[in-house]
């Protein structure tokens, strides 16, 4: 089993023109074989969420809308809330990404980081 750990994930409410406020969690899987990735959400002043499942196919990369994502529980991502998520996966050969656009100012912000 192997983990990726992003300590620090917002989802903006705000947006200012067409963009979107957003986070993605990118997953390559560069192998011959097809992964289950699981996400479990970590926050200060509640218990974490779990059961948010994806199948990333053999060599095919994901990208896991943050707002759009639901776990089996039918429960989705908080908004405006800060969070922590664990992602974790079997195949232990997956490349992670995080990435948010927060375009609640006009200058629109982007970061992005490899976990």
């Amino acid at each position: 089993m192997k983990n990726w750990y992003i300590p620090d994930c917002f989802w903006n409410s705000h947006t200012n023109g067409s963009t979107v406020s957003h986070e993605a969690i990118c997953v390559l899987n560069a192998t011959n074989e097809d992964a289950i990735v699981n996400i479990t959400l970590y926050f200060e002043d509640r218990d974490p969420i779990g059961d948010f499942s994806v199948e990333v196919k053999a060599n095919r990369t994901l990208h896991i809308r943050m707002d759009k994502i639901k776990n089996k529980h039918g429960q989705a991502v908080l908004q405006d809330t800060p969070y922590a998520a664990v992602v974790s996966s079997e195949n232990e050969n997956l490349y992670v990404q995080y990435t948010r656009v927060d375009s609640s100012d006009p200058s629109l912000t982007l970061c992005t980081t490899l976990v």
